[in-house]
């Protein structure tokens, strides 16, 4: 199964509904956002995509009204870290890197995600896979998204056209 991958959308409402389109059209079945969407509304534009989603709470985000809108919009926000399994693949996504490399470092996990830094990252800690997907919103770089296949245990990183 093939999952997308995004982070740090930061209100950047077109480019969010830009990349949302590109996964779907990838085969993707499944979203995961790694914090920072900021404003709340972001969640309803989440909440388009045709499958799961699920996010997790970013440093500029707001919890009350975020959690509340997640609820009414059916959309999985797990709080500070998420986890899930897919397809027997262990994932778990949060916002900070340095979190993010602790749960690499665990050995229990196939894929760990993290966003924050708004650079793309992927590297393999022992057999976990550990990426950034980089950031929506194109503030270091250009905007860039990635997509996880369970099958392959693979990520690609994707510049946003």
């Amino acid at each position: 199964m093939k999952i997308g991958i995004i982070s740090d959308t930061h209100d950047c409402i077109e480019a969010t509904k830009k990349v949302i389109q590109e996964i779907s059209e990838k085969g993707c079945k499944i979203l995961i956002h790694c914090g920072d969407f900021c404003a709340p509304f972001i969640i309803k534009e989440l909440a388009k995509f045709d499958g799961e989603v699920h996010c997790c709470f970013g440093n500029t985000d707001d919890r009350f009204l975020s959690t509340k809108l997640a609820i009414k919009e059916g959309v999985n926000l797990h709080g500070d870290v998420g986890e899930i399994e897919i397809d027997n693949r262990k994932i778990v996504f949060v916002h900070l890197p340095q979190i993010a490399e602790n749960f690499a470092l665990a050995k229990k996990y196939d894929l760990v995600l993290h966003g924050h830094t708004h650079v793309s990252r992927k590297e393999k800690i022992n057999d976990t896979l550990l990426v950034n997907p980089g950031d929506i919103m194109g503030y270091k770089d250009n905007p860039s998204y990635a997509i996880y296949d369970t099958d392959t245990n693979e990520v690609e990183i994707i510049e946003l056209k």
